[in-house]
């Protein structure tokens, strides 16, 4: 937020139809004067003031204005039209068509992206390639574009025709395309998210980040800015009541550093302001003095495994050393017919989720109350409560709605920090990050080197798998060590190879940490895998379909752990599903992948929901998991349905850890799994509650649904019997191109176990793929000497509408054992395969085999 300067210059503008007198700074932007001045939340800011994402846009005389880079002087005299403003019937169509075509997701870009073909979906006719150059100004990380092209194209023709499009009925049970939940809110931007938010006394706080990636903090001087006018405190880490580190697995993550002690990245946070605005609070930051000893940053992952290399950590660099060995290696690399050797590189890259980290916390009764946006409500009230030294119980997290996550909101961010400082102060605080702060502090997607080689016999059959695996964690343990542990994991892919030996090391450095990110370590080791099995093929001339059909795993085959496979493989499924398009292309790659559901290795998953008969229409399903555009909110009411046969439009959802309906953090595609047990085991009591008494007669009634995996094994236990994960996921791609080279269509064949919503199982693969593309062809995230190259969104590298592909999905449905109604999590394999297969295109292409990511483009 700016600061507003009143009295500057007079002006008079239409806003929604209504005549305003606006007397302030002619300089203050748009987008903040909607948003603070009128409370006009549709505009919401994902770059501010950047001006590339799109998620602020508004007309300005009919015509597309990006609000966050439009001063207000330039309005003067014109009318400016917002969502709320815009012509209620047509309105009302067009969201339709987004809710029933599957246009949003997360929601957050979305009444950004109505207001940009706004004026085109008016104009009449209307062509997919307008509508894709018109949405080139705008960002969507979630839904690859394809389901936005065609809601608007929809839309456009109900307009053109004078016709309504209307929601359809839907008994909501599993199979059947149930809108998304909540979706009209979120296309018209009503829906509150975090930055949304205000409450009576709100104050606001802005964090001091390090100066330097690893430098010893002398002095933290912060006398000038306790004095600026508008401050209200200034806080540093011997505030911190109760444990001053965090940590989802290891809590090494200070969160605030100490003088006398050593920065370890350029996110640290060295010392918190609240003050009356947040403008006052940055004024603030800035004039906080700090005096370091500044040191070389240790930046090479293989350089912090030396001997020399300073400790980033006591107990040194190496985070985690997970090691599999079955089978002799060098005996079976002897004895096969041919064999790949190769180092494979991938990169780092940013989640780019669109809203941008923010938290409010406010007093309750002793404790707090925490406003979150987090994949984890439950872990964010266990963090919380130990910074505050409170138990648990008087830590309330509600969930807000999530502007995307894919694993970049599973640490603790700025809620930690408005949690102490609401609680220090006794009012409301709001602490927010602005882009530039949200990439340098929250983890990235991990840089990984792969040493791999891998053989096989005269006929193709694969013999055995060696790797060497490097992973660069950056600062802070986060997840790191079950990233590199998953790689291990997944070393063999969707293949049955009888010799495995794997080493895959997770090493501290002074970089940007890195964690969870969707794929969770698959991604990078498939890459190798699937290049070298390419590299096979040209040794022994191999058809590439055929010898991974001959070597997907069969019932009783092992997994890289050693885990047999017994049932609910389907990925030969999925290979036959694209048989025919990749036979048939010029130039076409081809990949498989799998993926687990669950966390597993030995730790348990589990889910417990609540579901509560308010009234004779109003049925609401407590739960912990974080809607962020997959959809499990929906999920939820579907298996509700199935379940109950409710209507579903009886059926609301709310995560509030008051509610005690506790589970893990939503990551490992294990939403789906976890709350559909659980809600199929409360709604079996409903159903049969319901065959003797009306829902009239059940108001006020509680049903308690669980569903827990406590049998796994941890790779480390030597188990006779391996159970790593409870379930696996299975996909084949095709990536065809143009005689130019470049990448033209994606055949995304994909095993779900069951689909459960067609709409949005398509839409989360349409992302993934959308999103995996990016990976192969152009995002990364520079550092040098532990600092980022650049703090822009726009510079990242996500793939826009007009030049994203076709993207063809091709449901495959092979039942889980343990799914429920057979379901697996669809939400991370769908950019597994991916980068290789687009890998593999561009070998058929040019005949020459790249080992890093990201890509460079054939010609």
């Amino acid at each position: 937020m700016e600061k507003i300067k009143l009295k500057e210059q007079t002006m008079e503008f239409k806003l929604n139809g209504t005549t305003i007198n606006y007397e302030g700074d002619p300089e203050l932007s748009l987008m903040t004067y909607l948003r603070d001045v009128e409370d006009i939340i549709s505009p919401k800011d994902g770059c501010a003031p950047e001006g590339v994402c799109g998620c602020c846009s508004v007309l300005l005389d009919g015509n597309v204005l990006k609000a966050c880079i439009a001063p207000m002087r330039r309005i003067a005299g014109k009318e400016v039209i917002t969502m709320e403003g815009l012509d209620p019937g047509k309105k009302e169509t067009v969201v339709n068509a987004f809710a029933i075509e599957g246009g949003l997701q997360c929601g957050f870009c979305t009444p950004g992206i109505i207001m940009k073909v706004w004026p085109l979906l008016n104009q009449g006719f209307v062509t997919e390639k307008e509508i894709n150059k018109a949405l080139n100004s705008n960002l969507c990380r979630c839904t690859g574009y394809k389901k936005v092209t065609k809601s608007c194209l929809s839309a456009a023709e109900a307009l053109r025709n004078n016709t309504k499009i209307e929601l359809p009925q839907s008994s909501g049970k599993v199979g059947e395309s149930l809108p998304k939940y909540d979706s009209l809110r979120l296309a018209t931007g009503e829906a509150p998210y975090v930055a949304d938010l205000k409450f009576e006394g709100m104050v606001h706080g802005a964090l001091k980040f390090s100066d330097h990636p690893r430098a010893k903090v002398m002095k933290i001087n912060t006398s000038v800015a306790e004095k600026l006018d508008g401050v209200l405190r200034v806080f540093t880490a011997e505030d911190i009541p109760g444990e001053r580190h965090t940590g989802l697995i290891v809590p090494d993550w200070p969160l605030m550093v100490k003088r006398g002690e050593t920065t370890r990245y350029v996110g640290d946070v060295l010392a918190g302001v609240v003050a009356e605005t947040e403008q006052i609070a940055r004024e603030a930051v800035a004039l906080i003095e700090v005096e370091y000893k500044v040191l070389a940053p240790v930046t090479d992952p293989f350089a912090a495994l030396s001997a020399e290399s300073p400790k980033i950590h006591e107990s040194g660099n190496l985070l985690s050393n997970t090691e599999i060995e079955r089978g002799d290696s060098k005996k079976a690399e002897k004895e096969s017919t041919f064999v790949t050797k190769g180092t494979y590189k991938t990169q780092r890259i940013e989640h780019a989720f669109l809203e941008i980290e923010c938290c409010l916390a406010k007093p309750l009764d002793g404790g707090v109350e925490v406003f979150s946006q987090s994949q984890g409500v439950y872990e964010d009230r266990n963090s919380i409560s130990k910074i505050l030294g409170l138990p648990s119980e008087k830590v309330v997290v509600v969930l807000m709605p999530n502007g995307g996550g894919f694993g970049g909101k599973e640490d603790i961010s700025v809620q930690g920090h408005a949690a102490l400082y609401s609680h220090l102060l006794q009012v409301p605080v709001r602490v927010a990050l602005t882009r530039p702060e949200s990439l340098c502090m929250h983890p990235k997607r991990h840089p990984m080197i792969m040493e791999m080689s891998l053989g096989c016999d005269e006929n193709g059959k694969l013999t055995f798998v060696e790797a060497d695996i490097i992973g660069d964690t950056g600062a802070y343990a986060s997840v790191g060590m079950k990233v590199l542990e998953r790689a291990a994991g997944h070393a063999t892919s969707a293949y049955s190879i009888p010799i495995v030996k794997l080493r895959s090391r997770s090493v501290y450095t002074n970089n940007i940490p890195c964690g969870a990110m969707r794929g969770f370590g698959v991604n990078q080791i498939n890459f190798a895998i699937e290049s070298c099995i390419d590299e096979l093929c040209v040794q022994g001339g191999f058809d590439r379909w055929q010898i991974r059909y001959d070597n997907a795993l069969q019932p009783g085959d092992r997994t890289s752990t050693g885990q047999k496979i017994t049932s609910g493989i389907g990925i030969q499924k999925t290979l036959i599903a694209v048989k025919e398009q990749f036979q048939n292309a010029k130039f076409a790659g081809i990949a498989c992948g799998m993926k687990n559901t669950g966390i597993g290795n030995g730790v348990q998953d589990g889910s417990k929901v609540k579901v509560v008969i308010d009234s004779p229409t109003e049925i609401t399903i407590h739960h912990g998991w974080t809607e962020m555009g997959q959809g499990v909110f929906t999920m939820a009411v579907q298996f509700l349905c199935e379940a109950t046969g409710v209507n579903p439009n009886f059926i609301s959802v709310k995560v509030d850890t008051s509610k005690d309906a506790p589970c893990g953090m939503t990551t490992a595609s294990r939403g789906t799994s976890l709350i559909g047990n659980s809600v199929l085991d409360a709604g079996k009591k409903l159903k049969a509650d319901l065959e003797t008494h009306s829902l009239q007669e059940l108001v006020g009634r509680e049903y308690v649904g669980e569903w827990v995996c406590d049998w796994t094994t941890a790779i480390e236990a030597d188990a006779d019997e391996p159970q790593t994960h409870y379930s696996y996921s299975y996909a084949t791609q095709v990536v065809t191109l143009d005689d130019s080279g470049k990448v033209e269509n994606v055949f995304a064949a994909h095993d779900a176990g069951r689909i459960v919503n067609p709409i949005l199982f398509e839409g989360q693969l349409e992302g993934s793929v959308h999103m995996g593309l990016g990976y192969a062809l152009s995002e990364k995230f520079d550092m040098e000497e532990g600092r980022p190259v650049h703090t822009k969104l726009g510079k990242l590298g996500m793939i826009r509408a007009a030049a994203t592909p076709n993207i063809v999905v091709i449901g495959i449905e092979e039942p889980d054992e343990f799914g429920p109604c057979g379901a697996k999590g669809v939400g991370e394999i769908g950019l597994v395969p991916t980068a290789s297969a687009v890998a593999n295109a561009f070998f058929q292409f040019n005949g020459e085999r790249q080992y890093e990511l990201p890509l460079k483009q054939v010609k």
